[in-house]
């Protein structure tokens, strides 16, 4: 579990808006997009994110398209550490990894530059919402293939119904998943 506060909890869900019936009717999604405008929620995110990593060793922080782009590159920054991109396929230039990976309904792909990690590096996957699991379970293969080391899993918040963590918990090997959030 994390260090995260109670009250720093409830400042990052008080900014979390809920959308019913969107994208589709029955979905009720949660809106990251008024914690990201509120300075204090979003700088008190941030830290509790660059703590992590430093307290799981990472030497490098993965975020994964799109909205994990938005949380991993501040908290790279503020941890001193890289920044690596896992995008969809076809969006990185120059040689890639790919890896595909099942979704709901069919497949998707994403892609990572293999030599902007090392054997010596440890990554830190960061993402805003951990659901089913399926874009963060093929990150970690993305991050094993390139040679790397996976430090733990981040999200500001996991959806515990859709049993995102169970489809995770064999291929983190022991690293953590870290949620600050679990709805």
């Amino acid at each position: 579990m994390t260090s995260t506060t109670e009250s720093t909890r409830e400042l990052l869900l008080s900014r979390i808006r809920d959308v019913a019936d969107y994208p589709k009717p029955g979905v009720m999604f949660k809106d990251i997009t008024p914690l990201l405008a509120d300075p204090v929620a979003f700088t008190a995110l941030t830290d509790v994110l660059a703590e992590l990593c430093v307290r799981h060793g990472a030497t490098k922080v993965v975020g994964l398209e799109a909205r994990g782009f938005i949380l991993a590159a501040p908290v790279a920054v503020r941890a001193g550490l890289g920044f690596v991109p896992v995008r969809k396929a076809g969006k990185l230039p120059g040689a890639t990894l790919s890896q595909a990976y099942e979704l709901e309904y069919g497949t998707a792909e994403i892609e990572i530059h293999a030599e902007d990690l090392t054997a010596d590096d440890r990554i830190m996957v960061i993402d805003d919402v951990l659901a089913t699991g399926g874009t963060a379970e093929a990150s970690l293969e993305l991050i094993r293939r390139a040679g790397a080391r996976v430090a733990g899993v981040a999200v500001l918040m996991e959806l515990g119904f859709l049993a995102g963590r169970a489809r995770l918990e064999q291929g983190l090997e022991g690293a953590p998943l870290e949620a600050l959030i679990t709805v």
